[in-house]
């Protein structure tokens, strides 16, 4: 049984989003304008805006067809499962948040183009706690490897704290958004859109710490990763999608309003909820993202946040950037 038939029952979604091409031409042609074959691809996602408004926007842009690829989308509640897939190749591409980024970084997988700048990550508690403090002993839920434990560490080390000082629960991400509900756990690692879930029933819920707070001295990028095997004996199907991602990071940064409501309906989502969740996102336009890689930009995120997960405890000693982020080879997709 493959990787991914065991793991439906923890994808944010059993539907499979499927366009395929028929025959064997994919109607997309080289530099020398000869017709080439389309290559299949297998790409996940998770339904947020972050993570699904470029496929959003490159299904109804028609980009998938126009660079030649038969695109199967699979939504993932996290990350590193995105990760794990990955690693048994039943997925070719994915999306992760910051928190993930040390599973690249200790060579798992590939970065191949940054996204935007997340800023919805927060630590949460209930009604009448009021600071980190105050979380001294209570049991506080969080997605381990993601976003939602590097804000609760961050914001743990702010306050002179460890998680030793907590009782940390790893969860799911629908688990928590149940476990706060119910009030079954004092607090969490989290993130919007769920949060916003969350606050409908729970309107008294306590923001202590977000992103912002770090902005400082981390930055919080999302990105799309790739399998080792495709970064390494695949280059055309990379160079593919890594055009199809280039033009789509153009496009939303052109036509925000548009990708809002091209999210939602790839999702089916409130496009309300989609725009309160675009809210908490630093969009970069393709000319940002390249000049960030060409200038070290990227490359000195990547090593401030190795820092941070060498001080958490997932990497063991800093990585150099230039290992796992395939910035060349984005750029030279838009040669």
């Amino acid at each position: 049984m493959s990787f991914t038939t065991k793991l439906l029952g923890t994808v944010a979604a059993s539907v499979t989003v499927a366009l395929a091409l028929a025959g064997c031409s994919s109607g997309a042609t080289d530099d020398a304008g000869n017709e080439v074959e389309a290559i299949d691809v297998n790409f996940g996602y998770i339904a947020d805006y972050n993570g699904t408004s470029l496929l959003a926007i490159a299904k109804d842009q028609g980009l998938w067809e126009k660079n030649g690829v038969n695109i199967t989308t699979t939504p993932f509640t996290n990350g590193p499962l995105q990760i794990q897939a990955l690693g048994t190749g039943d997925l070719d591409f994915g999306y992760i948040g910051p928190g993930a980024f040390w599973l690249p970084a200790s060579g798992q997988a590939k970065l191949v183009s940054m996204n935007t700048l997340g800023q919805a990550d927060r630590v949460v508690a209930q009604e009448g706690i009021e600071s980190m403090e105050d979380l001294r002993g209570k049991t506080v839920a969080v997605p381990e490897g993601t976003s939602g434990d590097m804000i609760l560490t961050l914001a743990l080390e702010k306050a002179g704290m460890t998680k030793d000082d907590i009782n940390v629960v790893n969860m799911e991400p629908s688990a928590i958004v149940s476990a706060l509900a119910s009030k079954k756990v004092d607090g969490a690692g989290f993130w919007y859109p769920a949060l916003a879930t969350v606050k409908e029933q729970v309107p008294g819920l306590v923001e202590l710490a977000e992103n912002k707070d770090f902005e400082d001295t981390i930055a919080f990028p999302t990105a799309f990763v790739a399998g080792n095997d495709v970064v390494e004996k695949q280059p055309e199907k990379l160079d593919r999608v890594l055009k199809v991602l280039r033009e789509a990071i153009e496009y939303r940064a052109n036509n925000v309003d548009e990708s809002i409501q091209l999210t939602a309906d790839f999702s089916a989502l409130d496009p309300e909820k989609v725009k309160a969740d675009a809210g908490n996102v630093q969009i970069l336009s393709l000319d940002e993202i390249d000049t960030l890689t060409e200038d070290g930009s990227v490359n000195e995120w990547l090593e401030g946040m190795n820092d941070y997960f060498v001080d958490a405890g997932k990497l063991p000693e800093p990585v150099d950037p230039a290992d796992y982020y395939t910035g060349d080879l984005f750029l030279k997709a838009g040669k």
